[in-house]
């Protein structure tokens, strides 16, 4: 099973992402040059980052005109969720993975490639993890691209509507192992409703929305590992 997470299986579990970010960097593109940014840059950006909430919220800042200071403790607090998928991912990252390749794994460490690799079976090797990272990059960059060039051609509708599609992958990514693993499906829920705390209720709903994902995943996650300790689930089914 370890043999079979090479680079090909990896570049074909990328398709589904990859066609995903393609029209989520295609609005980015668009709405990064009617904001006033030179085409160039949006690709440039795509190709130098690889976090779309964080680029989205970069180029709204920078056109508003923030400082670099207000600019950088945004995008930290945005993307701190990574450090999270980080820690857990590397516990399934094989041992023979170097250095500079888990350097290279953590650039593209991105919601959906996290969710993706998780679900796999043995340890993931590096061919299938820069499989699945050249797959889901290049993706997107090529959708800021095109994005970035057809911005005069297409309505803003348009590039309203494309926007939807992110929220479509998280759905898609979470949907299947909540179905098999009750302790997923409740850490979602918990995080569900914990963000709904921070969103309606007036005091904790000035925490900003970095901070109000990493304490949701944070309690949700500590909350469900102490309840159901990992290897409990696992018992219980093969007792059954």
């Amino acid at each position: 099973m370890h043999n079979t997470l090479d680079f090909r299986k990896g570049f074909k579990d990328g398709i589904p992402i990859a066609l995903g970010y393609f029209s989520v960097s295609f609005a980015f593109g668009m709405l990064a040059v009617s904001k006033g940014f030179p085409i160039w840059a949006p690709i440039f950006t795509s190709l130098t980052n690889f976090t779309g909430t964080g680029q989205f919220a970069g180029i709204d800042l920078i056109s508003a005109g923030a400082g670099y200071a207000e600019i950088a403790c945004t995008l930290l607090i945005i993307n701190l969720r990574y450090t999270l998928m980080s820690f857990s991912l590397s516990q399934k990252l094989s041992d023979e993975i170097t250095i500079p390749q888990r350097m290279v794994i953590a650039f593209g460490n991105t919601d959906e490639i996290y969710g993706v690799s998780m679900q796999q079976f043995g340890f993931l090797t590096y061919r299938y993890m820069l499989g699945i990272i050249t797959c889901s990059f290049l993706g997107w960059v090529l959708g800021t691209a095109l994005g970035s060039v057809a911005s005069s051609i297409l309505p803003v509708s348009v590039l309203s509507a494309l926007g939807i599609s992110l929220y479509a992958m998280f759905i898609a990514i979470i949907i299947p192992p909540s179905r098999e693993s009750k302790p997923v499906l409740g850490i979602i829920i918990c995080a569900a409703v914990f963000s709904c705390l921070f969103r309606y209720v007036p005091i904790l709903s000035k925490i900003s929305g970095g901070w109000v994902i990493i304490i949701s995943g944070v309690i949700s996650s500590a909350v469900f590992a102490m309840l159901f300790p990992a290897g409990k689930e696992g018992d219980s089914e093969n007792a059954e």
